[in-house]
């Protein structure tokens, strides 16, 4: 098969994702079945507008025929800007726009991540877009009217939800809305559902089906030591100690570090990995010793988990809820799994119980007690077959 590379490029005043590719007939009538592909003469490539949605798009099209393609130069997906300088180029007043750079600057100063920075700005950023009003006159129906419409209306996640929220009261209290009683913002209650797991016979599969050794490496190493996708992207080599099997996972969730296991079965694949890639800095690393791609991993998953027939939907963090599930259903306590998992609330452990079917398995159904009792007097009877005719 032909090696795709996806990278950005800027063709005709937008930014695009460039494919390029050897020439190859199959694969350029399977690109031509998207009409969002285009194709430049100038460049000698096949693009596409670059959004998100049209990046996911193009990977699942070219996973679907088992294509494998190589992301460079993006940055989650897509290419990584300042995004606060994006916001001199909103068409918005000086005053609102220093109530954006005021509530970036308050989020910074209450030490929170700069992913969640980011993601409240946005929040925020949309509200003021929004609203048809001087924000200091913006009252709770106000915000209600834009978690209707631009929230609950475009059918966003409840998690995505209740992340709004909390954005729009720090937004509301730093600023002091007198027209907004922050107190009365409720979140909408968390979705109660049960993780996606695994059994270890489907992850050794998946392994097995991932026929490139970083990615095998990758996969194998989420799923023994139980890491989050951005653990193991910011992983460097230096905090991997292979004598006592032991990984130190650096300023995780929560700002803390933790120690994590290292499987002994995966000790040989390690050393196959990194004398065949040589990576200089992280465990995994992208051209130029860049911070590997975490939608990259999302891809080479998904056509590992096709090649292995799994239809779950898999994603890296299903390979932690396995490797928690298996490690309960193994008998290790949960107050050693909350620890290896960087949980700070037990209750966020206690999730895996009812996954875990180390005990569930010793359940007998009735149906298979009726039929053992009926099979005790006289093993030929004919009320041990299930469907009879009882009219003859």
């Amino acid at each position: 098969m032909p090696k795709i590379k996806l990278y950005p490029i800027v063709h005709r005043n937008a930014a695009q994702i460039a494919v390029a590719f050897e020439y190859d007939e199959q694969l350029k009538a399977h690109l031509k079945k998207l009409t969002e592909v285009k194709w430049s003469k100038t460049l000698g490539v096949y693009y596409v507008l670059q959004t998100q949605e049209n990046l996911e798009i193009l990977k699942n099209h070219l996973a679907d025929e088992c294509y494998e393609f190589e992301e460079t130069g993006l940055q989650n997906g897509l290419i990584e800007v300042n995004w606060e300088r994006e916001l001199l180029k909103n068409s918005l007043s000086k005053e609102v726009k220093k109530s954006l750079w005021e509530y970036v600057s308050y989020l910074r100063g209450k030490r929170f991540g700069e992913s969640t920075v980011k993601t409240y700005y946005n929040f925020a950023l949309k509200f003021v877009k929004f609203q048809k009003k001087p924000l200091n006159e913006i009252t709770n129906r106000d915000v209600e009217l834009f978690i209707e419409k631009e929230i609950a209306g475009q059918k966003y996640a409840v998690s995505t939800h209740r992340q709004c929220i909390s954005a729009l009261k720090h937004f509301a209290e730093l600023h002091c809305y007198s027209e907004i009683d922050v107190s009365a913002l409720r979140r909408p209650k968390k979705d109660r559902l049960l993780p996606t797991v695994l059994s270890q016979e489907q992850v050794l599969d998946l392994l097995r089906a991932t026929r490139n050794l970083k990615h095998r490496a990758v996969l194998a190493l989420i799923y023994s030591s139980g890491l989050r996708l951005g653990e193991l992207l910011s992983l460097k080599l230096s905090n991997i100690d292979i004598d006592r099997r032991q990984i130190l996972v650096k300023q995780a969730k929560g700002r803390k570090d933790r120690y994590v296991v290292m499987a002994d079965s995966f000790i040989p694949l390690l050393f196959n990995y990194l004398g065949t890639y040589s990576p200089k800095i992280y465990f995994v690393e992208g051209q130029n010793g860049e911070v590997y791609s975490a939608s990259s991993v999302r891809s080479f998953l998904k056509l590992a988990c096709k090649r292995a027939r799994i239809i779950k939907r898999v994603t890296p963090h299903t390979l932690r809820h396995s490797y928690a599930t298996h490690m309960l259903e193994n008998g290790i306590g949960l107050r050693y799994i909350q620890e290896l998992l960087g949980h700070s609330k037990p209750e966020t452990t206690m999730i895996y119980t009812h996954v875990a079917q180390k005990d569930l398995m010793q359940i007998v159904s009735p149906l298979d007690l009726a039929v053992k009792k009926l099979a005790k007097p006289q093993e030929n009877d004919q009320n041990l077959r299930l469907s009879r005719d009882i009219f003859r």
